[in-house]
């Protein structure tokens, strides 16, 4: 067990430091995008965003949302998913534990 503890002492430094090469450019990456993802919208977004849940909602009663590409179609399940994700993330947060959901 000493040896083992020795050994794990010796190459420790090594390790810190293969972990954090590894990890500061995938941060920097993350909180490039976090920075302008995470952002609450502006005041002149809001009026954008207003008429974009009216043009959802006409689309919906006309039906013309069956004429959208697949593209179009994929990106707005993969929204879709994405805000019933983060809903689902605020429960458990709020519930303190996973337990209770069918997950």
């Amino acid at each position: 067990m000493a040896r083992f503890i020795r050994n794990f002492a010796e190459k420790a430094p090594a390790l810190v430091s293969a972990a954090v090469t590894y990890t500061k450019p995938r941060l920097a990456t993350f909180w490039y995008y976090a920075k302008v993802e995470l952002v609450p919208p502006t005041p002149a977004e809001i009026p954008a965003a207003i008429q974009s849940v009216k043009k959802i909602i006409q689309s919906a009663k006309t039906g013309s949302f069956k004429q959208l590409t697949v593209k179009e179609a994929v990106l707005n399940s993969l929204v879709t998913t994405e805000l019933r994700m983060w809903f689902y993330i605020g429960e458990i947060i709020s519930k303190r534990g996973i337990v209770g959901y069918d997950v």
